[in-house]
């Protein structure tokens, strides 16, 4: 039996690539799954692929993450119905170009609003209901640039490296609850934000290692496919 069976995981960004890929592959071994994104269209189509496997094991829900009274009524939506969270994954993100003397105020807060804030208001949202189950498995997906950082891309290298620090400081306030959280670096995908790279669905048993780990197991940590 899946370690994932029986599980309710919340994925962000679940619209497409590596968000639509991940909650497939979560909802094939036999975990519930609720979507959340910001474009209904693209939530709609990766609902009905899994509904084609797996009906009622899925629940899409338009959200922006970046604001704080949607993200709270998904989620609170999403307890209503499965009266659990066990996983999150913080997947939505923006990878938008912008040097540190031509970016605007509003572009470099765009950015951190999605790929930084919007991780924590998922994460302080899920956290009540993960501490009284005493369980948790958080995934946030980093970058290569939240280290090397890449001219160009000065606000989403800042959020990436925002979103470790983030998950680290999570990682030990949150242990004594059985909640792990750690990062997941896929490296360059295919997808949206790039025309090449690798295969969305060739990263996915990373993540699900993440996302079933045992109690006890690693946290505040960084894997890289």
């Amino acid at each position: 039996m899946s370690a994932m069976n029986g599980r309710v995981a919340v994925i962000s960004g679940a619209g497409t690539g590596l968000g639509r890929a991940t909650a497939i592959e979560i909802a094939r071994k036999g975990a519930a799954v609720v979507l959340l994104g910001r474009r209904k269209s693209k939530l709609d189509e990766t609902a009905a692929l899994i509904a084609e496997e797996h009906p009622g094991s899925v629940f899409a829900l338009q959200t922006d993450v970046s604001d704080e009274q949607q993200v709270n009524r998904s989620i609170a939506a999403a307890i209503e119905k499965f009266r659990r969270i066990d996983v999150l994954i913080n997947n939505a993100a923006i990878f938008e170009p912008g040097r540190v003397g031509e970016l605007t105020v509003e572009e470099w807060e765009r950015q951190l609003a999605i790929n930084l804030t919007g991780p924590f208001l998922m994460t302080r949202a899920v956290l009540p209901i993960m501490r009284q189950a005493r369980y948790g498995r958080i995934v946030n997906i980093t970058s290569g640039l939240a280290f090397n950082g890449a001219g160009g891309y000065a606000a989403y290298s800042a959020s990436k490296a925002g979103l470790e620090s983030f998950t680290r400081t999570l990682a030990d306030e949150e242990e004594s609850h059985n909640i792990l959280a750690n990062l997941y670096n896929p490296g360059t995908l295919r997808s949206e934000m790039h025309r090449t790279g690798k295969d969305p669905a060739l990263v996915n048993p990373g993540i699900i290692r993440l996302a079933t780990l045992p109690q006890g197991g690693i946290t505040g940590t960084i894997v890289t496919y």
